[in-house]
């Protein structure tokens, strides 16, 4: 079976379900919507479809909305599986795999030894974050994950009538299953959503590891004992930027949780390697005792030298002449407690700079140092930090209790300091600063740290444009502090780099450029520096923050910054389509490994004037067009006309608030709920506004030179031209009818998105997504489907504005419509 047989059957199957559980008229319904959406799109019958959703009932249209979110649930599943069978069937060697990366590596003139010293050199990092846009429930996610596990039994003849019944069963249990939660998911939730993905990643990784030792073999006719420069970090239970509900309780709960998952991830493949080495050595069983003996002290939670051992016994096994049971046999166990230990993944700490400094402040003044640290000039906060970093005294009286903001911050400090005793350094990550604009920002949590005796590693994030720009001089007088540099000692710098704020600061291209500007000039500062660095990228899954393929964005950095490697965020909604399936989890690593490879053997290159000069004239005119449009007296009240923001700020999605504290204005509303709702409308305003008049300073000619020959501008339109083919004009009309239809904003937005289509097609030399038959041909296939939620949300928002406290009327089939359009547009935080 293929793609569409699969789609066929499962459709065919919840049609059935509906025909049962909610009687035939109800199914006759679905099947007119269906009809008349593909005759509105073909320009026939947009009227009739009009007046038959603006007559419905708030039963048949919250039915409907259910039955096809369903329906792009099990679309979802199907695509997933077309990619294991697509990938399970490719023969040879594959595009952007760890024997091409090596391949690659020696086309360019790299050794093997230089191909190991860049393996060793280099890391890449890959952190779970939980705020963005899942928001199904874990019951829900459970039926999903069933019903996926019997589409490879539905093209075997032996196997499809019992596969069949399976499915039918489960979508007809989750059909009764409420899809929305009635509470609002704790932090536990997310941390316990987001590990969930963690056993199917440790299947992954032994075949990837054995995929690199191949690597060597093909490539360079020898054997390595290279290891996966890969690590696993999170934020869940650690975030505490605007989420009030990340106590220090919170956070001790998470590293709780992260020794309960590893412990139970080590003692099944303990198990699992105890059942497979069976050999005798000297009349006894030695390996299975040694495994026995870690099995036991990881069972108790006792002190145990996991790796040596391990290491130990895979050299015994080699010694004794059983290298094949060391490669297959071992290496799973081997590989998962390399990467995994027994912290499972390091948590990083992340709180916003004004609440760290506040706390600073608290701290001083109680010591009698500083009775007004806020109120001082940069220099002089300097003074004062700098002097009591060379001092080891605590500022707060010994024995005496933290006041409630004090413990609020210090103490999720002294629990990752607790955890990193009872399992060693890797359960903590680093402590993220958000909203980084000054030296003193960073060096405050230095303060805080030194009052529970604990050693931190401040990352600074530089999100607004502002901050990006000023952010390589930032850098270079903090790196010159001597203070400073004791702490960091021969470690290495981290620097975050945000792509949501950014965005919403300047648009699409301008952040863009900005972010690759910041990390080419902090790449210079840290090299005169003589300190090794790493860039830390927050993207989303959006394209407006950050989004597209992970391969992608690594071969679009600029050449020579990759210096320790990077670390990425992965965000929540993106952790089912990369790690739902041992085989995906594979290709979405190995595709990542291949671009930091590829992306840190490049040599640092000075890029032609004309590009760099071109994209700097084209970044201003792109970002002077964005802040007219968001700064428009009239901008934010047709924001929340053509969008559901007020409905998503109700929406069950994630424990922290849409805004950040203050009044609601646009600069304090969260860049996630931002994004969302352009992506809930189809214009996906925040992937590509400001192109025309960037690409038009440009100019064709050298737009075409710099997109075929520069890595980054290539990698930008293409982001571009994904959130412009998945942006639809036609369904934006549909929203303008609520309030902005005819007003000069909604002239602007329909002019510039035709002539982005027009632009970027001329610069890329075809139409839309050309390149990316598959993604193209989703698209085209799921347009259809998805209309009449999107029809059924503008009838709903009508409704509920039309009506004093409409919205508690509405706010359930409302909600249901988001999450409908979410799973089907995909890719929406």
């Amino acid at each position: 079976m293929g793609i569409r047989e699969d789609v066929n059957l499962l459709g065919r199957t919840l049609g059935q379900v509906l025909r049962e559980q909610e009687g035939e008229d109800f199914f006759n319904l679905v099947e007119e919507v269906r009809a008349l959406v593909r005759r509105a799109r073909g320009g026939e019958g947009s009227a009739q479809l009009q007046a038959l959703i603006a007559g419905l009932g708030t039963d048949d249209a919250e039915n409907l909305l259910r039955a096809f979110t369903w329906y792009f649930q099990l679309v979802n599943l199907a695509e997933e599986y077309e990619r294991v069978r697509s990938l399970s069937d490719t023969k040879g060697v594959r595009s952007q795999s760890l024997e091409r990366a090596l391949g690659d590596l020696k086309a360019l003139g790299l050794s093997a030894e230089q191909v190991e010293a860049l393996i060793s050199r280099v890391s890449l990092g890959l952190t779970f974050t939980a705020h963005p846009t899942e928001m199904r429930r874990r019951t829900v996610r459970n039926h999903l994950v069933e019903v996926a596990g019997s589409i490879p039994e539905l093209g075997h003849l032996d196997l499809t009538e019992e596969a069949t019944l399976r499915v039918a069963a489960h979508i007809e249990a989750m059909w009764s299953t409420p899809e929305l939660r009635r509470l609002k998911p704790t932090v536990q939730d997310e941390v316990k959503g987001g590990l969930s993905y963690l056993p199917v990643i440790a299947q992954a990784l032994p075949r990837l590891q054995r995929d690199l030792e191949r690597a060597f073999v093909h490539v360079y006719g020898r054997h390595s004992d290279a290891r996966l420069p890969l690590s696993f970090s999170s934020w869940m239970g650690g975030d505490r930027d605007g989420n009030p509900f990340v106590t220090p309780e919170a956070t001790r709960e998470t590293l709780e949780l992260h020794r309960e998952r590893a412990r139970e991830l080590l003692l099944t493949h303990i198990r699992q390697t105890y059942a497979d080495l069976s050999q005798e050595s000297s009349g006894e069983e030695a390996y299975r005792r040694t495994l026995r003996d870690l099995h036991n002290a990881v069972r108790d939670g006792q002190p145990v030298a996991l790796l040596p051992s391990l290491e130990a016994l895979d050299a015994r096994l080699r010694q004794d002449g059983q290298v094949r049971s060391a490669d297959q046999l071992l290496t799973p166990l081997l590989t998962v407690a390399r990467t995994f230990g027994q912290h499972l993944v390091s948590l990083d700490v992340r709180e916003h700079s004004q609440l760290t400094g506040a706390a600073v402040a608290e701290l001083l003044r109680g010591a009698g140092v500083s009775e007004n640290y806020l109120d001082l000039p940069e220099h002089a906060k300097l003074d004062v930090l700098s002097a009591e970093l060379q001092s080891r005294r605590p500022l707060w009286p010994a024995g005496m209790p933290f006041t409630e903001e004090l413990e609020r911050t210090i103490g999720p400090i002294r629990e990752v300091q607790q955890a990193v005793e009872k399992v060693g350094p890797r359960a903590f990550g680093r402590y993220i600063i958000s909203m980084s604009e000054s030296v003193s920002d960073i060096l405050e949590p230095l303060l805080l740290a030194r009052e529970v005796g604990f050693r931190i590693l401040p990352v600074p994030l530089f999100e607004t444009l502002g901050d990006l720009q000023r952010a390589p001089s930032v850098m270079w007088e903090l790196l010159s502090l001597p203070e400073y540099r004791a702490v960091l000692g021969s470690d290495v710098q981290e620097i975050m780099l945000g792509y949501s704020d950014s965005n919403k600061d300047a648009g699409f291209l301008a952040a863009n450029w900005a972010l690759h500007e910041a990390q080419r000039q902090i790449s210079a500062v840290c090299q005169r520096s003589n300190v090794p660095w790493r860039f830390f990228h927050g993207r989303g899954t959006s394209i407006g923050r950050g989004g597209g393929p992970a391969s992608r964005a690594i071969l679009g950095q600029p050449a020579g910054t990759i210096d320790a490697g990077l670390r990425i965020t992965e965000q929540g909604e993106a952790l089912a389509d990369k790690y739902s399936h041992p085989v995906l989890a594979h290709r979405n690593l190995e595709q990542a490994l291949y671009g930091l490879l590829l992306s840190a053997a490049r040599p640092q290159a000075d890029l032609p004037a004309t590009w760099t000069d071109a994209l700097t004239g084209a970044s201003e005119v792109s970002a002077r067009t964005y802040r007219a449009l968001v700064e428009d007296e009239h901008f934010l009240p047709f924001f929340e006309a053509v969008t559901p923001i007020h409905e998503i700020s109700r929406l069950n999605i994630a424990s922290r608030p849409v805004r950040r504290p203050g009044a609601p204005t646009l600069s304090n509303l969260r860049a996630i709920p931002w994004v969302m709702s352009w992506t809930q409308n189809r214009a996906n305003l925040p992937g590509w506004y400001g192109l025309p008049e960037a690409i038009g300073h440009i100019g064709p000619e050298l737009a075409r030179e710099m997109y075929q020959q520069w890595p980054f501008f290539r990698s930008v339109l293409d982001n571009a031209q994904m959130a412009l083919a998945k942006s639809d004009p036609q369904i934006f009309d549909d929203y303008l009818s609520l309030g902005g239809a005819g007003t000069e904003l909604a002239g602007r937005l329909q002019h510039a998105y035709a002539e982005a289509v027009r632009l970027v097609e001329a610069v890329i030399g075809g139409e839309l997504l050309a390149g990316e038959p598959r993604l193209k041909q989703s698209i085209a296939l799921r347009n259809p489907y998805i209309d009449p939620i999107h029809r059924i949300q503008v009838e709903l928002l009508r409704r509920s504005r039309a009506e004093e406290n409409g919205l508690d009327t509405y706010e359930r089939p409302l909600l249901l419509s988001v999450q409908g359009i979410a799973a089907g547009v995909r890719n929406t935080g």
